[in-house]
């Protein structure tokens, strides 16, 4: 028999929020759901009868809200922007002080901001949680980044905690998800109170940005297999499943080696091969690299595995240049292991750059927007049900264990000592594909980023001297402190006088 009235409720049926229902309901919960279409809830109430905590249909909003157990607990799965916007503003008028409204969507992180206050100040109360895992990590556990008013959080918590993707404890590694109705027993959810208002979904934002890298990099080792070593797909397929067994153990790798070996349905072709080379994205990493470029904060890895979807998109020009640009007929004559060992290092030491840059990100935007993230624990719930999971989050949850106020990855012992390690490797790698014309974006400014960090002294200096003389910008002084600007009453450009 249902309760009379629901523990949580469910607005938008498109496939992550069905998955996303039916975790809930796995896990004991009722729920009600609602969507704008009544044909696709009716549907999905028949389609997924006796689960263990059962799933009510409604037709209104009025009778969804009501349905509801108090304080009324609301995730709003849809489109995000107006379409969240949208929802909002019908449940306003029938939700009561107290109530809290989770929004799961990937939304703009000044969006959540701007709703929590609104919400704050009608007595309700508002959270944005990011959601990361795709549909299969919505259906059996995804990783869960909230973030709004804490009391709001200690009243979800049980659910989120729940629903969450689970880790070993001794180890940081996921346990498999279970079959639907059987959920995962034990383990550490992969969810945690991220902090005030946009926290949550700013931390996914980042997520997907560092996502972003991650699968630039593992495309540009692709391209360097193919390319160099003349690598065929099912080859490919058994050195990244091989990597997997490595300090790259993680999600992406293991579905780049099972895409590898993928065979197309239609002509037989390895699968890989019969995909258009144009990329298409959702936003969150433009987003993540713009807000570093707001910031002020260096993050040239992230930003150049957007540009990378953004000149993959023009593939008709490329073409077309392809004609007519030529680049260099250098081919690589060495030995297949020693470059499929550097290929490996060159990935892992970008990918340290990748993560780095990305907590350097958060750190800069705590400050801005008066959180406290505890980055150890952002970075344990990564290891499980998210995208970007992977063996290497669970050094650096204990990087930051170790050091909670560490300035950047780079600078923890076991990243400095596998960056010293590595650093050979990959110094070879960018050079020889520069060498060779192809292009590893994501691999070089990775490298150009290591090095501009670890620099004492960079050209900035002649580039502040510019400023000055051209627009008075000031500049600052070697032998004074800094804070202290000058300027220099700088002489008229001597012009060389033109040939007669």
């Amino acid at each position: 028999m249902p309760k009379p009235l629901s523990d949580v409720g469910l607005i938008g049926l498109a496939v992550m929020g069905q998955n996303l229902a039916l975790n809930i309901a796995d896990h004991g919960f009722q729920i009600s759901v609602f969507n704008r279409t009544t044909e696709k809830t009716d549907k999905f109430v028949a389609d997924n009868p006796g689960t263990p905590g059962g799933v009510v249909g409604t037709k209104t909003l009025q009778e969804f809200v009501q349905s509801l157990a108090k304080p009324r607990k609301i995730i709003i799965l849809v489109q995000a922007g107006k379409g969240t916007d949208a929802v909002i503003d019908g449940l306003a008028p029938l939700i009561e002080a107290g109530d809290i409204v989770v929004d799961g969507g990937n939304s703009l992180w000044t969006d959540t901001i701007r709703r929590e206050k609104a919400f704050r100040e009608k007595g309700f109360r508002f959270m944005g949680s990011g959601v990361s895992g795709g549909e299969e990590g919505a259906r059996f556990g995804p990783s869960l980044m909230p973030g709004g008013d804490f009391a709001a959080w200690l009243e979800i918590k049980p659910i989120w905690e729940a629903i969450a993707a689970k880790v070993d404890k001794a180890t940081g590694k996921p346990i498999p998800g279970a079959a639907p109705g059987k959920p995962v027993k034990g383990g550490v959810p992969c969810t945690a109170y991220i902090g005030e208002n946009g926290a949550g979904h700013y931390v996914k934002m980042v997520h997907n940005g560092i996502e972003y890298g991650d699968m630039q990099m593992i495309c540009e080792a692709y391209a360097l297999m193919k390319n160099l070593l003349g690598l065929k797909p099912a080859e490919m397929a058994a050195v990244f499943t091989e990597w997997n067994r490595s300090v790259l153990d993680s999600f992406l790798i293991e579905i780049t080696a099972d895409i590898l070996g993928q065979k197309d349905p239609v002509t037989g072709k390895p699968f890989v091969d019969v995909v258009l080379d144009a990329a298409g994205q959702k936003g969150t990493g433009k987003w993540t690299a713009t807000n570093a470029l707001d910031m002020g904060v260096s993050a040239p890895t992230i930003a150049e595995a957007v540009f990378a979807r953004c000149i993959s998109a023009v593939k008709e020009e490329r073409v077309a240049a392809s004609k007519i640009l030529k680049g260099p007929s250098k081919k690589y004559r060495g030995s297949r292991k020693a470059l499929l060992a550097a290929i490996h290092d060159a990935l892992y030491c970008s990918k340290i750059c990748s993560y780095a840059q990305g907590f350097q990100l958060m750190r800069e935007a705590q400050k801005e927007y008066n959180w406290k993230l505890k980055f150890g624990e952002i970075a344990s719930i990564w290891r499980g049900g998210c995208i970007i999971r992977a063996a290497f989050l669970q050094k650096i949850t204990e990087a930051y264990e170790k050091n909670p106020k560490l300035a950047n990855l780079l600078l923890d012992p076991y990243f400095k000592s596998s960056v010293r390690k590595a650093q050979e490797n990959w110094r070879k790698v960018v050079s020889l594909a520069a060498e060779c014309g192809v292009p590893v974006p994501t691999f070089s400014s990775s490298l150009a980023y290591f090095d501009g960090y670890r620099s004492a002294r960079l050209p900035a200096n002649l580039l502040q001297a510019q400023r000055d003389f051209f627009g008075a910008h000031t500049y600052e002084r070697v032998d004074q402190p800094r804070g202290k600007f000058f300027h220099l009453d700088w002489p008229a450009p001597s012009r060389p006088q033109s040939a007669v």
